[in-house]
């Protein structure tokens, strides 16, 4: 018998290779991903880019692998470490595969992420795609640990039902928790705000400084910090002044009964054409009417938008627009009314 037939040229042979597969892995891998490399850049798109990165890694520890099994195939080994020695094997081969998926997830995800930015109705946000993300990859491992678990022959339906009770448990002791995470899920993918923008909701009113898989929190104008849970905000009708394209005035001028036709006219028709004339204002929805004889006045009916959805700037301008119609009714010779009463008296006369 020579020495390599013998079970110690056995072990040495097996080593041998091991130890040829591990230091030539690099070599072979690199080798073999350069000239892939030159494939995948000739196309427009990085995700085969990424892709192909992303499986580097993976491939050299399956590199490794298959040299443990060659190795294995040169021992002789018979019996119930045969039986062990191929289930750890496959177990390390279904490693490898799920290792590569869970490689994958991160490219695709950020292919996704790029994509969709540049689709304004369809943009799943950073947030979203991130979260999306670490699903998937928590679904990964855990069918990677199953299926190892099949291999060496664990009773998967009693765990996967152990699992079940035990996330039943959890679920309901921590229903908030998961009420506040599909909330946060609501509130990526609609996205009725982004951080900065002003809203207002039944429990707060402010400026969105940061959106959490928990809760959101808002600055208030008293620069306080409200925490809304996600599951609150996601339930609830949330006003976001931010979004508005234009800012209403609507009021109504109370001039007194003392005022002529004539004035009357000539009022409503120079507070249509300031307004007309006013850059601050928006020229689509201008409406000035005298509508109402009321208790102490006749009212003219005013309204409009300003362009600027600014607060400070909605201001200013409304501050303007208020002098302007206050000079107007005052060229004009009229005047604004106030509650006032007339009582008149008459006297009995009596006839003797």
């Amino acid at each position: 018998m020579s020495f390599f037939e013998s079970f110690m040229g056995q072990v040495f042979l097996a080593i041998v290779v091991i130890s040829l597969f591990y230091f030539l892995r690099k070599i072979v891998a690199k080798t073999l991903f350069s000239l892939l490399e030159k494939i995948v850049r000739k196309t427009k798109t990085n995700l085969d880019d990424n892709l192909l990165f992303s499986l580097k890694n993976p491939f050299e520890l399956f590199l490794i692998i298959v040299g443990f099994y060659v190795a294995t195939k040169i021992i002789k080994i018979d019996g119930h470490l045969a039986e062990v020695i191929d289930t750890f094997i496959r177990s390390a081969f279904t490693f490898v595969l799920f290792l590569a998926v869970f490689k994958l997830v991160s490219p695709i995800s950020d292919t996704v992420i790029s994509t969709s930015s540049k689709i304004k109705s369809k943009n799943l946000g950073k947030d979203l795609a991130n979260l999306i993300t670490r699903f998937v990859q928590v679904i990964v491992i855990a069918l990677g640990i199953i299926t190892i678990l099949q291999e060496w022959g664990y009773n998967i339906t009693g765990f996967l039902a152990s699992l079940g009770l035990v996330g039943m448990a959890i679920a309901l002791a921590a229903k908030d928790t998961v009420a506040n995470l599909f909330g946060s899920l609501v509130i990526f993918s609609d996205k009725p705000f982004k951080i900065g923008d002003w809203v207002k909701t039944p429990n707060a009113e402010g400026i969105v400084e940061a959106v959490g898989i928990r809760s959101t929190k808002i600055r208030t104008f008293a620069q306080a910090i409200i925490s809304v849970p996600n599951a609150t905000l996601a339930n609830n009708e949330i006003l976001n002044w931010s979004r508005m394209g234009k800012r209403r005035i609507k009021m109504t001028l109370g001039l007194t009964y003392s005022t002529t036709t004539q004035q009357m006219t000539d009022i409503v028709n120079d507070i249509r054409t300031m307004l007309s004339k006013d850059t601050n204002i928006h020229q689509e929805t201008i409406h000035i009417y005298f509508t109402d004889f009321n208790d102490s006045s006749l009212g003219i009916f005013c309204y409009f938008f300003t362009k600027s959805t600014n607060w400070a700037e909605y201001m200013r301008v409304r501050e303007e627009t208020n002098l302007k119609l206050m000079k107007i009714v005052e060229d004009n010779g009229s005047a604004f009314a106030f509650p006032t009463q007339s009582i008149y008296l008459e006297n009995d006369t009596q006839i003797n």
